[in-house]
């Protein structure tokens, strides 16, 4: 009965030492989980890609002596973000090309591929100039074919041999560099309807070279100077060795952005793969609604330096243009939203309900609330011609004696405008010009809108036309 008792009393810490042997074992099973590289990109839009990679690969405090595989390395601009870490060193071999092959396989004898079915044997002597000493001790000074060489001598991907100092113990080992092989373009793609519009915007990056089975991608917009050519050869294919532990956390909807320097970064939403010619398209916010202005605009004639001459006597068909003014107020989602530079592209339904591209055009990098105005493409029922219909040169006396004598050139024009659309339109008729001129009369209102531009508003009604007269007068 004792005894009984006694075993009772040891259940607790034997099941005690169970449980911690099962936690230490959970533990053990953790810690011997091998970190996984990871790969984050930094892509701009002339081909510049900025590769961080974190590698499972701890280091020791001081010098620590590294080889790896470095995709597209430039070794110049190889850097640890890790504060604590410095680059002492880098010496890259880059993937092996058929004459890397050839030298190195000096003195070896290989098999040469000249037709189908038909192949030779011969030593090599050495591969530049060629020369290739067959069995019966003859030479060609040519190279006999396409040589089948060797695993052993062909270097894959590019190696690096990295010395980095450490200032103390780290858990891994963080590297980045620049390369080429990706670029990336912003898409606009707004619906007008009336004075409102839907708006939604994609980013497309199209890998050239760079290959990735899973990486972190940053778009980068701004004007970034380039001052070096990289000295890392072009590969056809940068292979990014990169994998994630565990279940991928569920992907934003939309691309994160913000400002870095005088630039801003857009994070693309999960990890993507890359693929070298294979577009991948990602949007970059919610569809939005804005409010849109058109705009009818006939270009000035004026040159904006130099001499005014006379014109032809026959009218000259003038373009008149279409513009769309996208308004940004601040305070709201698609007003405080920076807009990288890219391509923008209206469309507009037709009486059934399909959308039609009405227009294309490109933008510059837009800051938040600044609006966003672009050229559509030209007219089809609003058209123009201009005339010039008198024309007249004088001297101006000089204000003092040694000043040199000044010219004055007076032109009238006349400018037809003609609707043939069902509604009345109003159309813009802008002039600009450097230098000292002025509007000196005009059958509608001149408005100055700014120290080298007039514009006059008038509008045609519908299936009519309108004729804008006025006088420029310009000295020199």
């Amino acid at each position: 009965m004792r005894h009984q008792t006694s075993d009772v009393r040891r259940q607790p810490r034997v099941l005690t030492a169970l449980a911690a042997l099962a936690a230490l074992t959970a533990l053990t099973a953790l810690t011997a989980t091998p970190v996984v590289a990871q790969t984050s990109l930094s892509i701009y839009k002339d081909g510049r890609v900025v590769v961080r990679q974190t590698i499972p690969q701890p280091l020791t405090k001081g010098r620590n002596t590294l080889t790896l595989r470095l995709a597209g390395l430039d070794p110049a601009t190889l850097f640890s973000p890790d504060s604590a870490v410095t680059v002492l060193s880098a010496r890259v071999r880059y993937p092996t090309t058929a004459a890397d092959a050839l030298a190195r396989a000096a003195g070896q004898t290989l098999s040469f591929v000249r037709s189908k079915g038909d192949t030779v044997k011969a030593t090599v002597v050495r591969a530049e100039p060629p020369q290739y000493r067959l069995s019966d001790g003859r030479y060609l000074l040519e190279q006999p074919g396409t040589p089948l060489v060797p695993g052993d001598l062909v270097r894959t991907g590019a190696e690096a041999e990295i010395a980095v100092d450490a200032a103390r113990d780290r858990p891994r080992t963080d590297l980045a560099y620049v390369a080429q092989g990706a670029t990336w373009e912003a898409l606009y793609q707004i619906q007008v309807s009336g004075a409102r519009g839907q708006v939604s915007g994609t980013v497309t990056v199209t890998p050239q070279a760079l290959r990735s089975d899973s990486a972190a991608v940053q778009l980068v917009a701004g004007q970034i100077n380039r001052a070096r050519v990289s000295a890392a050869p072009e590969e056809r294919a940068l292979r990014l060795e990169a994998a994630v532990v565990g279940a991928p956390a569920a992907p934003a909807p939309y691309a994160a952005e913000e400002a870095v320097g005088e630039t801003h970064v857009y994070e693309l939403p999960g990890r993507l793969a890359l693929e070298p010619g294979v577009p991948v398209a990602t949007a970059i916010f919610p569809r939005a609604s804005v409010a849109v202005t058109k705009e009818f605009v006939v270009p000035g004639v004026l040159p904006w330096r130099g001499w005014l001459g006379q014109m032809p006597v026959e009218p000259n068909r003038v373009p008149v243009q279409v513009w769309y003014t996208l308004k940004r107020v601040r305070g709201t989602a698609f007003g405080d939203r920076p807009l990288p530079g890219g391509t923008v592209q209206l469309y507009e339904p037709d009486s059934t309900g399909r959308v039609q591209l009405i227009g294309e055009a490109t933008i510059d990098h837009t800051a938040p609330g600044r609006d966003v105005r672009v050229q559509s493409g030209d007219a089809f029922d609003v058209t123009a011609e201009r005339v010039q219909t008198d024309y007249t040169q004088e001297a101006i006396p000089p204000a003092r004696r040694g000043v040199p004598a000044k010219q004055r050139v007076t032109a009238t024009y006349r400018v037809t405008i003609t609707n043939a659309k069902p509604e009345s339109v109003a159309v813009d008729v802008r002039e600009s010009r450097f230098g000292v001129w002025r509007i000196v009369d005009s059958s509608a209102p001149p408005e100055k809108i700014s120290a080298t531009e007039t514009r006059f508003r008038v509008s045609v009604p519908a299936n009519g036309e309108v004729v804008l007269t006025y006088t420029v007068q310009i000295e020199s």
